[in-house]
C-alpha cells in the first residue's frame, strides 16, 4: 500500500531529543556534511543529549578537506577522519586511471598529517555496492590506508560490507594498526570473538536496534565492554523506533540504551566504558 502524504511528511520530521546521558560520550562516526542542519546546530543538539564530541568522516578528497577544516574550527567538539571510501577507490580508477587513484591517496595522506585528524577512515572493502571488477582497486586502496595509519600512528576506521574474510585477511597480511575500529560493525558473534582476540574496537550503530538485527545483537552480547564504541553513521541508520527519519548525533542515547539492554549493563556503566574506549581509540 502506498504511503499516505501524512506518513511521508512524518519521515522528514527529526525525532525528539532523548533524555540526556548522565555520562557524556562521543559519536564515533558521523557525516555532518550530509545532514540537513548547520554544524553549530548539530553540535548544540548533540551536547544537549550528552554527546559532547563527534568523529567527522571525510570519505573522498573533497569531504576530507571539509572534515579537516571543520574540525579545526570546532576543535573542542570534532575530531576528523580522512580516507577514500571503499567505493570511491574503484570509481576514481575506472573514470581516471590508476595514477588518479594514487594522486587521491597522496592527497589523503597529506591531509592526514593535520593534528585534528585522529583517524584514517573510512576505508576497507565493500562487496555489496562494488562488483568483482572493482575489488583490486578497493584492496589496493585499503592496503595504502593501513600503511598510512601505521606510519602516522592514527586509528584505522574500517568499512566492511559483505567482505569480512578479506578484511580480516588483509589486516593479518599487512599487520593491523595499533588502534583498529570496525565502523558500523556488521559481523556475527564468531567474528566479534575474532575481533576481540585481536583487540579491534567494534562500533555499533542504530541498526543494532532493528527487529531484523538479532545477529548483530548476538555479536554485541559477546563483545567485551572495553572494545565497544557507539556511532550514528548519520544521516543513515536512524535507530528504532525512528527508523526512516533523519538521523543525527543527538540520537546516540537511543542506541547506547539499546546496547546496554543487550549487554545487561547499567546505562552509565556502559557509557563510562564507551567514553574511555573512544579516548583510547582516537585521543
Amino acid at each position: 500500500m502506498p504511503k499516505s502524504a501524512k506518513a511521508k511528511a512524518q519521515e522528514t520530521v527529526p525525532p525528539p531529543v532523548p533524555e540526556p546521558l548522565a555520562v557524556p560520550v562521543a559519536d564515533a562516526h558521523t557525516h555532518l556534511d550530509m545532514q540537513d542542519t548547520t554544524v553549530e546546530e548539530a553540535l548544540a543538539k548533540a551536547a544537549a543529549a550528552g554527546v559532547t564530541r563527534v568523529v567527522q568522516i571525510g570519505c573522498d578528497v573533497e569531504r576530507a578537506r571539509w572534515a579537516v577544516r571543520t574540525a579545526a574550527e570546532h576543535e573542542d567538539a570534532i575530531w576528523a577522519a580522512v580516507a577514500l571510501h571503499p567505493n570511491e577507490a574503484p570509481r576514481i580508477e575506472e573514470a581516471e586511471g590508476p595514477a588518479a587513484l594514487d594522486a587521491a591517496l597522496d592527497e589523503i595522506a597529506a591531509l592526514a598529517t593535520a593534528p585534528q585528524v585522529r583517524a584514517i577512515g573510512e576505508t576497507g572493502l565493500d562487496y555489496f555496492r562494488t562488483g568483482a571488477e572493482g575489488v583490486a582497486a578497493q584492496q589496493r586502496s585499503f592496503r595504502r590506508h593501513i600503511a598510512l595509519a601505521k606510519e602516522l600512528d592514527k586509528a584505522l576506521v574500517i568499512h566492511d560490507r559483505e567482505a569480512h574474510d578479506d578484511v580480516l585477511r588483509i589486516l593479518r597480511e599487512e599487520g593491523a594498526p595499533r588502534r583498529t575500529v570496525f565502523h558500523c560493525y556488521s559481523g556475527d558473534a564468531a567474528m566479534a570473538k575474532t575481533c576481540a582476540a585481536e583487540g579491534y574496537y567494534m562500533s555499533f550503530a542504530g541498526n543494532v536496534t532493528f527487529a531484523s538485527a538479532q545477529p548483530l545483537r548476538d555479536a554485541l552480547a559477546v563483545a567485551p565492554p572495553e572494545l565497544l564504541l557507539v556511532e550514528t553513521d548519520a544521516p543513515f541508520l536512524t535507530p528504532a523506533p525512528f527508523r526512516g527519519r533523519p538521523n543525527a548525533p543527538y540520537l546516540i542515547p537511543v542506541t547506547l540504551r539499546a546496547m546496554a539492554a543487550v549487554k545487561g549493563m547499567a546505562e552509565d556503566e556502559l557509557a563510562r566504558h564507551i567514553a574511555a574506549n573512544t579516548e583510547r581509540a582516537f585521543g
